[in-house]
């Protein structure tokens, strides 16, 4: 599945007041002429991409029967663990993405794969579920701070107008390398021991080792001085209320991750005729799309305005997505034809993930102050954990128990959120006088 932030991976109060000094500082994104070359920079992250990616398909896969079946704990204390783990980590991207840009992304980037290796490592030593919890909170505070940082780095090394298509091919890395993992994982699963469980935990904390090894070889952007008049805090995010909009207009819209992770496969058993490997294919549909079409959906995301119309028109096609899933439980259907009409809407959800995917990247990358974008890449990012924890309880109750009903509100909501993301997008613009906002303005505005 595509996710939102493919340097992972992976909403909150504001001011009720006026717009932060942040907002109308002329500080901006540097002009591309600023940026020097760097061809290697962008391969370079995508074998870091590529490498950590491995090994977190593998431990997706492998981690909840890990947990249970070795370590000994229940569904519920794992499932509670995570909860709490990535609630914690979705805070501190925040402050980590600070850190990232006041000393640097390439250090922090490095330091924070190493101690995401370690939280990986630590999870081969757990016996316990405090001890469990212990390691996943590093875990989820370390991957979030992690992509945080890697943004950052990206918006260092390679200039505005390429970052959408560098993010596109890191997301169709990702997605290979996840679904190369997940083969891998499957024969853990097939041998069923503590060694082949150990072997991936193992090798994913190895992957994360290549990867700050390869992030330390990329050139080190100079770590930018807060700008006079913004304040130092290190919470200047949270009083951007035209982005604290747009990220959680972003976080409704990931409630898509468990739709096809979750959702569908318990509909597919309770409501559908279709049989129990249509999941498996379905998953495999969507992975073998975004490794192959992920960069050119993202081809004409160049600027605001064009990323506000990817994500609108994502919001439609989710919703046509969301009501041809409501379709198949028709009375009636046949398992052809369930197994048919599931195809056409997985088509219509991967097309929208896409779209939605390379928008998503242009507005939260392209909204934050060049000297704050480690800090707003944390916030921004949030959404994929909040996704993680709040989606399936909200999916769920949502399709499972509303039924056709329950998809076509989800669709709806989709819908909304999408149709906002633009007029918030210029919102934001206007507060801000970056390369893409009078081109943005002008559009909502109709004056040149």
């Amino acid at each position: 599945m595509a996710n939102p932030s493919p340097a992972d991976t992976t909403p909150t109060a504001t001011s009720a007041t006026t717009n932060p000094p942040a907002a109308t500082s002329p500080t901006t994104n540097p002009p591309a002429s600023t940026f020097p070359a760097r061809p290697a920079a962008p391969r370079t992250l995508l074998l870091a991409q590529l490498c950590n990616s491995v090994g977190d398909g593998a431990f997706y896969v492998t981690s909840a029967l890990y947990f249970t079946g070795v370590v000994g704990l229940s569904a519920g204390q794992v499932g509670a663990g995570l909860a709490v783990a990535w609630a914690v980590g979705s805070t501190a991207g925040v402050a980590l993405g600070t850190l990232a840009d006041r000393r640097g992304p390439r250090g922090t980037s490095v330091l924070l794969a190493l101690v995401t290796a370690a939280a990986v490592a630590a999870f081969l030593l757990i016996d316990s579920f405090p001890a469990f919890l212990a390691a996943a909170t590093l875990y989820a505070s370390a991957q979030s701070g992690l992509a945080a940082a890697r943004q950052a780095l990206l918006a260092g090394l390679v200039a505005p107008e390429a970052r959408t298509a560098v993010l596109a091919r890191l997301q169709a890395v990702l997605n290979a390398g996840l679904a190369v993992g997940a083969a891998l994982g499957g024969l853990a699963l097939y041998a069923g021991t503590r060694g082949a469980y150990l072997a991936v935990l193992a090798l994913d904390a190895g992957g994360f080792l290549l990867c700050a090894l390869l992030l330390g070889r990329l050139p080190a952007p100079a770590p930018l001085p807060a700008v006079p008049g913004r304040g130092g805090s290190g919470t200047a995010v949270l009083r951007d209320r035209p982005y604290v909009v747009l990220a959680l207009l972003n976080a409704l819209l990931l409630l898509r991750m468990p739709v096809l992770s979750l959702a569908l496969p318990l509909w597919i058993a309770q409501r559908t005729a279709a049989p129990g490997w249509t999941v498996s294919a379905l998953f495999v549909l969507n992975t073998t799309a975004v490794t192959l079409f992920q960069v050119r959906a993202a081809r004409s995301v160049t600027d605001l305005d064009s990323a506000a119309g990817a994500v609108r028109g994502a919001g439609a096609v989710l919703f046509a997505a969301c009501a041809v899933f409501a379709a198949t439980a028709l009375p009636g259907l046949g398992a052809g034809t369930a197994v048919t009409v599931l195809v056409l809407g997985s088509v219509l959800l991967v097309v929208a993930e896409m779209r939605h995917s390379a928008g998503a990247w242009q507005l939260g990358l392209g909204l934050a102050p060049a000297d704050r974008v480690g800090q707003y890449q944390g916030f921004y990012g949030a959404g994929v954990p909040v996704a993680r924890t709040l989606g399936p309880l909200v999916v769920t109750t949502l399709l499972v128990g509303g039924g056709p009903a329950g998809w076509l509100l989800l669709g709806g909501v989709f819908a909304l959120a999408a149709a906002a993301t633009g007029p918030a997008a210029r919102w934001a613009a206007r507060t801000r006088p970056l390369p893409e906002a009078p081109s943005a303005v002008s559009s909502a505005a109709g004056r040149p």
